[in-house]
């Protein structure tokens, strides 16, 4: 049973009752009449040979709400891909895969490098930005939900609590991020718990009063892959194509919306995903990494909202940092022992360690290059150079994948 307490600047919706999800089903197909709803799955070919698709697929095919899904499958060739659609046979709503490795969407995405348009590298955060465009071309939808394709122990009425605010017409929401707690024997989310959080707060001891730190530090999973939005905010949003991807999806929200239209809200009572390695050996992989990319990307805003680092302000921060960290490791301990959860400290003391190195990695990338990785850029200034983009992005899409299935009568 969760608590009804609101903190932060951001309203959270909890989990209060049982809330059955046939209930929350026929509220979002009366809703959906008004607010077409479409759905967002960025995938890798790996994921559909995992338990995770396996279970997510047969979920999504009872539902009845959705005007789409779109699937955007990364890392796959031919075989693959025609293997990867054939999970969608029969689906209630209809289906459009858009397979990134394709030659059609291969050329589509050199076209944009030559105009000065570069949707990024290969990853999540051009896969999301491709499925928003595919959305926005075929008009009939009004709303976006996203979610990652790895959950394990996935139910479709996640789905729903994700989509219920934001579709609601008497709710004020444009958006809604997810969050859950991701509990086995053991406490895992190692990069919110130990590095996001503590970096934050350690920030606002620098910053007081920061408006963007307080917006982020009112979510209780800034870095939760799951969210629904308003169709307007995926025209108007960048999308960072790094590690940094819920960070930077974040920022563009605060830029863009205002904060009595956002809400987070508990999906499940726990969340179960594939784990990343810390990577202690190579900071270029795994959890180092992200932790690198989302020190920088919150650089980059904040630099963008005005703060001005320097080096002795970073050697402040990394120090700072260290301690709260160290704070929260016994804040976690203690919570451990009451609820009989294995806690090797050793291991979470050693990712703190490897948690410094990625920021004093960060902060020898914005030093040298305040910028950064460059954003995707919105659609709005894609469409404004190339008027005729949507047109050329659905026709590759549909001469590659034509809808596998169509609303019944």
């Amino acid at each position: 049973m969760a608590d009804f307490y609101q903190t932060g600047v951001v309203t959270t919706l909890h989990r209060l009752t049982a809330n059955h999800v046939e209930r929350l089903e026929a509220d979002l197909e009366k809703f959906s009449r008004n607010k077409p709803i479409g759905l967002v799955l960025p995938a890798l070919y790996s994921e559909f040979e995992t338990m995770a698709m396996q279970r997510i697929v047969p979920q999504l095919r009872k539902v009845r709400y959705l005007q789409r899904i779109v699937v955007v499958l990364g890392r796959a060739n031919l075989e693959q891909y025609e293997k990867a659609r054939s999970f969608f046979d029969d689906f209630y709503t209809p289906v459009t895969m858009i397979w990134v490795d394709g030659e059609r969407m291969q050329n589509l995405l050199a076209m944009l490098t030559e105009r000065g348009l570069s949707a990024g590298p290969d990853g999540k955060g051009r896969s999301c930005w491709l499925a928003y465009g595919y959305l926005l071309a075929k008009h009939d939808c009004q709303m976006i939900a996203l979610h990652d394709c790895d959950i394990i122990n996935y139910e479709r009425q996640m789905l729903a609590r994700l989509c219920y605010a934001v579709a609601h017409p008497h709710l004020p929401f444009d958006f809604c991020k997810g969050y859950y707690a991701r509990v086995t024997d053991r406490m895992h989310g190692r990069v919110t718990r130990l590095f996001m959080s503590p970096l934050i707060r350690a920030m606002e001891g620098m910053a007081p009063a920061n408006p963007f730190l307080r917006f982020l530090d009112s979510f209780r999973y800034p870095l939760a892959g799951e969210f629904a939005m308003d169709i307007d905010l995926a025209r108007v949003n960048r999308i960072p194509a790094d590690w940094g991807l819920e960070v930077g999806v974040l920022a563009e929200v605060f830029r863009n919306c205002t904060v009595a239209r956002t809400c987070q809200v508990d999906l499940m009572d726990n969340y179960e995903h594939k784990h990343q390695s810390l990577s202690t050996d190579d900071p270029t992989k795994g959890l180092a990494r992200m932790a690198t990319d989302i020190a920088k990307s919150l650089f980059t805003t904040l630099a963008a909202e005005g703060l001005v680092f320097t080096d002795d302000h970073f050697r402040t921060l990394e120090v700072r940092y260290v301690r709260m960290a160290q704070d929260s490791i016994a804040r976690y301990y203690a919570d451990a022992m009451l609820n009989g959860l294995k806690f090797d400290r050793h291991s979470e003391e050693l990712a703190v360690s490897v948690f410094a190195k990625s920021l004093s990695a960060a902060a020898t990338d914005f030093i040298r290059d305040p910028r950064g990785l460059p954003l995707i850029p919105n659609w709005n200034r894609v469409l404004a150079a190339m008027p005729e983009f949507f047109e050329l992005l659905q026709d590759a899409v549909e001469k590659e994948s034509r809808p596998l299935a169509r609303r019944s009568a």
